[in-house]
């Protein structure tokens, strides 16, 4: 097989894989952070600091998630930049006795527009089923805070091909609380056996399954305009710009990798430049 019989079986592979080639337009990605139970008011000044001296491209929105405390300073700090920041998580209730909880009025103060909801730690160690997943989206909209609700599968979901029953699962308990309100969250896609362990999902794997996010999507009304579904997993510099070139990946959501302005600087530059 000559030399342009091989190229053209490559972009063929590419095209099957939602791979943009060739393409002049740049596709807009977000770029969010979620920091997790990590950083301490220093660190958080300081990253924040070096992100703000760094231009920020017109094709990309950035979003941080920090620990609660630490919203006061995003407030005081980011208020006039473009970028977002929001909460890892919401009461499912509007006020009370509720200790520990923090609600969507209070993020609202805070000045957040957007909060994680159902993040697989959330699932796992505290026992957010999706039923408490969509009443938190639902009050998280309830006061024009976008819900970024996360979904994904554990490895023994993955092998026995039970993934896509477990990810609908989830997104239809949202939906049934959400009704037509469904194309005002964002999707972060979040294999659970990759968050952390630098194993990362192939090319093919990820565009299958968020292709089929999209596909549910798309069969709840939601419009192709609205939808948005971000991949998060040991996302880092080596691998993101391989990544975004995946059709229906609309952008990252990323952990160790955004602890550091460097990396997430990198990472931020990277993704901006895949066509």
């Amino acid at each position: 097989m000559d030399k342009i019989d091989i190229e053209m079986l490559v972009r063929r592979h590419l095209q099957e894989l939602g791979v943009g080639v060739g393409s002049s337009e740049k596709k807009e990605y977000i770029v969010a952070a979620n920091w997790k139970m990590n950083m301490t008011e220093k660190e958080t000044r300081k990253f924040l600091t070096e992100l703000k001296s760094t231009e920020i491209p017109e094709n990309i929105r950035v979003m941080i998630f920090p620990p609660y405390p630490y919203l006061y300073i995003m407030k005081e700090m980011l208020r006039y930049e473009r970028i977002a920041y929001g909460a890892q998580d919401v009461a499912k209730e509007e006020q009370g006795a509720y200790t520990g909880e923090v609600s969507a009025g209070m993020l609202g103060d805070m000045g957040c527009p957007v909060t994680l909801v159902g993040h697989s730690e959330r699932r796992s160690y505290y026992g957010d089923t999706p039923e408490i997943t969509a009443k938190k989206a639902k009050a998280a909209l309830e006061h024009q805070i976008t819900p970024m609700l996360c979904i994904g599968e554990t490895l023994e979901e993955r092998e026995g091909r039970r993934y896509e029953g477990v990810l609908k699962s989830q997104l239809d308990a949202v939906y049934e609380a959400l009704g037509n309100r469904m194309g005002e969250c964002l999707i972060a896609y979040e294999p659970v056996w990759a968050i952390g362990t630098g194993v990362i999902p192939s090319l093919e794997q990820i565009h299958e399954t968020h292709r089929y996010i999209y596909q549910v999507l798309r069969g709840y009304g939601v419009s192709e305009e609205d939808i948005r579904i971000l991949y998060g997993g040991s996302v880092n510099a080596g691998n993101v710009k391989d990544i975004a070139s995946v059709k229906y990946v609309d952008g990252f959501l990323i952990g160790g990798a955004g602890l550091k302005a460097d990396s997430f600087k990198t990472i931020i530059r990277l993704a901006s430049e895949v066509s």
